[in-house]
């Protein structure tokens, strides 16, 4: 299959078509292998409009909302990101092809080894990965100028995840509420000030951890 002409499609079809239009982003999905961030039996489906499984009940997002989380970071090159819920690495890819430095916690061995193994293939030098509870952040490396989590906490986003933005940092979340899983963008304005934004509904696994609620 020619997966650069299915990349080029993906992203005219699905992304451009819908009006996102940031250059870098646009590049960087027509650059990076989706098709290896999936299963094998299921590489000719990459390119499709749907999210697919990855193992362990979690699944690799829609290429739409992958591209959409990303623009609402209002990423410029030089960011130190923090990324929640890695999965296969495909997003993760796409960051280390964006910002200076990406921090990805993934919970699940199963699923962070062979990403980082991937990751490495792909010459993501940039990329430190933990197997850890994504929910409590990595204040280790704190503070971060964005943070992306790909799974969907209750109500109010943890609040590890808040104390760890820098002041004009953004936090793009998936929340449950009581009419369904909406995306949010929310941004730090100052050390209690923080401005929440619903963006547009959406579906993700459910965020397992033990930190703290906002």
């Amino acid at each position: 299959m020619d997966y650069a002409l299915l990349r080029k499609k993906m992203v005219e079809e699905q992304i451009v078509a819908r009006g996102l239009k940031d250059p870098r982003i646009l590049d960087v999905m027509r650059r990076v292998p989706r098709h290896l961030f999936v299963e094998p039996g299921l590489a000719h489906q990459a390119y499709g409009d749907s999210p697919l499984p990855i193992g362990e009940a979690q699944t690799i997002s829609q290429p739409y909302i992958v591209a959409y989380m990303l623009s609402f970071l209002g990423l410029g090159g030089s960011e130190k990101v923090l990324e929640i819920g890695m999965g296969s690495g495909y997003l993760t890819a796409l960051l280390s092809g964006l910002v200076e430095k990406v921090y990805a916690i993934e919970r699940l061995r199963s699923l962070a080894i062979p990403a980082r193994q991937l990751l490495d293939q792909l010459e993501c030098t940039n990329v430190l990965v933990k197997i850890f509870d994504g929910s409590y952040g990595w204040p280790d490396a704190a503070p971060f100028e964005a943070i992306v989590v790909s799974a969907v906490a209750s109500e109010k986003p943890p609040l590890p995840l808040l104390q760890q933005l820098v002041v004009g940092g953004k936090l793009v979340i998936p929340l449950a509420t009581e009419k369904g899983q909406y995306l949010y963008r929310i941004i730090r304005h100052g050390e209690n000030d923080f401005k929440s934004e619903r963006l547009l509904a959406c579906s993700f696994v459910k965020l397992v951890g033990r930190g703290g609620r906002g």
